[in-house]
């Protein structure tokens, strides 16, 4: 099969999740099983590359028929396809308790979402924004106060942080310029990821590269929003979408002609890839 095949310029593909791979109500498309089966009767792994937690990218995998690595967080908590950890980047719990603090006190009108490994915590798991994040995700977040006595020694994932567009843009500015050290990034206009400074979707990538002996220019990735940047850069090939915002075009080395709600990656994979 493979000597049949044309010649395919990449090893391995990345994509995004939510406003890439995702339809508009942040789920998977069923049509793009086909152009996932294809990758992998060539023996091409697809990996998706998100914000989320593992629990809320396995969903994904199992709907559309494929298996393989997980940059999760992300880049702050990386899995190869057995689920063993390749990378980790917490934030020290110490850190991660006065960050709570800080958003609590500065910030109180942003709803405080906290990640690690496997679990999902809020001080309040009614509040609707919330609630909203758990029907996008199927995940279930739970209600811990202390993350010392949650999450301990091993240090936390990733913040997210929920709000109006103006929130979220004060936001970013204050966790900026209070915690230089980490890395702040909206993942759309309501919501604000803040991971320890180690963790980037780039180091994601360059992790799953050196896990499959893969070299990163043989790679292509798919993505809409300004947390796709560095994984942009650290792939030869980047498409952005057709929904992407200008940034993420003005990076990429093309933009496709279709949104994710209109099944681009899988129809980019179908006509350009394999």
């Amino acid at each position: 099969m493979m000597a049949n095949r044309r010649e395919n310029p990449f090893d391995i593909v990345f994509t995004d999740v939510d406003g890439t791979l995702c339809d508009d109500g942040h789920q998977p498309i069923a049509q793009s099983v086909p152009a996932i089966a294809r990758l992998s009767e060539l023996g091409i792994p697809l990996c998706l590359v998100s914000a989320r937690m593992p629990e809320g990218l396995t969903p994904i995998q199992e709907a559309l028929g494929f298996s393989g690595p997980l940059v999760c967080y992300s880049g702050a908590y990386v899995l190869d396809e057995t689920g063993s950890v390749l990378e980790s980047h917490p934030i020290g719990i110490d850190v991660a308790a006065e960050v709570k603090e800080f958003l609590a006190t500065e910030l109180p009108e942003v709803c405080c979402n906290v990640y690690g490994y496997h679990d999902w915590v809020v001080d309040d798991d009614q509040d609707p924004r919330v609630r909203n994040e758990e029907g996008l995700v199927h995940v279930k977040a739970e209600v811990a106060h202390d993350l010392g006595a949650r999450f301990g020694e091993r240090g936390v994932h990733k913040f997210l942080l929920m709000g109006e567009p103006a929130q979220i843009d004060a936001a970013r500015a204050r966790v900026s310029a209070e915690y230089p050290e980490l890395n702040v990034v909206p993942s759309s206009p309501i919501l604000l990821e803040i991971m320890s400074g180690e963790a980037s979707k780039g180091e994601g990538v360059r992790a799953v590269c050196a896990r499959f002996g893969i070299d990163p220019s043989r790679s292509a990735a798919f993505g809409d929003g300004l947390n796709d940047l560095d994984m942009f850069a650290a792939v030869g090939h980047a498409f952005a979408m057709a929904n992407a915002v200008p940034e993420v075009k003005a990076a990429a080395a093309e933009t496709i002609p279709w949104t994710n709600d209109q099944n681009g990656v899988a129809r980019t994979i179908l006509e350009r890839l394999v």
